[in-house]
């Protein structure tokens, strides 16, 4: 009678890293896979804050009077209050672009850079379904641009005092940082949900998205000069900080838009995912 051998030490494909990780969350293996860039991101988002806030006790009124009148569309117009200055300066021009560019990079990544190299066929083998690999991978993206804001909040508040922004609430900057999350958050839906409705490349997806940021943000810039102040409401940087919320704290209805356009973004991205065929 032949004794049964005792089961192989090497996993088979049944057992492997991949098929394993499926046993947990898939939220969280995005999330441990991207946990570097993602801290790369966050640090890097709030030590830039943090050292043009630091600026302001420098700022004067001749500095004020020098920004060209090109830019007062951009939050330049005020510099005397800590407020006006932060608005301007920081969340303004540096925080929401860097912010735009990691919902791009980061979104490209989540759909469009595994189809790309073939890795998403294999993704989808397994008992996954398309909507659920894009809801926990854009999870994953959303917990990175609350990391980002945090770091954000954190910096403000490390540098109030000795920067001279206490006439700003901690509710004011909690607020202000709400938004830059939801900011983060719909371009990274925008990212996402162009790549999974679409299939192109991950370079494709974040020049695409890229772009389109860039150019909602001049026009909100801009739209002041032509005397077309209506344009600013169609671009989603107007909700993020054009009730002022350093100034007035939470604005509910413009973080609801921001919300809102995200959920459709998804959505739409999310029906066109499951009715296309994937690049092999």
């Amino acid at each position: 009678m032949t004794t049964p051998s005792a089961p192989s030490s090497t996993p088979s494909l049944g057992t492997s890293a991949l098929a394993r990780a499926f046993g947990g969350s898939l939220f969280a293996k995005t999330l441990f896979d991207n946990r570097r860039v993602l801290i790369a991101w966050a640090l890097a988002t709030g030590l830039l804050a943090m050292m043009y806030a630091a600026f302001y006790p420098q700022i004067s009124a001749d500095s004020l009077a020098s920004v060209p009148e090109a830019m007062r569309g951009f939050g330049l117009d005020d510099a005397t209050s800590a407020a006006g200055y932060l608005q301007g300066a920081v969340f303004g021009l540096l925080v929401p672009l860097l912010v735009v560019f990691y919902g791009a990079a980061t979104g490209a990544r989540m759909i469009s850079a595994d189809e790309e190299s073939g890795y998403l066929d294999l993704l989808l083998a397994h008992p996954l379904g398309r909507v659920r690999l894009l809801l926990h991978r854009f999870a994953a993206l959303a917990a990175g641009a609350v990391l980002i804001s945090a770091a954000v909040l954190a910096a403000m508040l490390a540098v109030r005092t000795s920067a001279k922004l206490d006439s700003i609430t901690i509710g004011g900057f909690a607020a202000q940082t709400v938004n830059l999350a939801l900011l983060a958050i719909l371009f990274g839906a925008l990212a996402t949900a162009i790549g999974a409705a679409t299939g192109k490349g991950r370079a494709t997806v974040f020049g695409v998205t890229a772009g389109l940021g860039v150019a909602a943000y001049a026009l909100r810039g801009f739209a002041p000069q032509v005397g077309a102040d209506w344009l600013r409401h169609l671009t989603p940087f107007d909700y993020y900080i054009g009730g002022e919320p350093l100034k007035n704290g939470f604005q509910p209805a413009d973080a609801a838009v921001l919300a809102a356009v995200t959920i459709v973004l998804i959505a739409a991205g999310a029906w066109r995912f499951t009715r296309r065929d994937v690049a092999r």
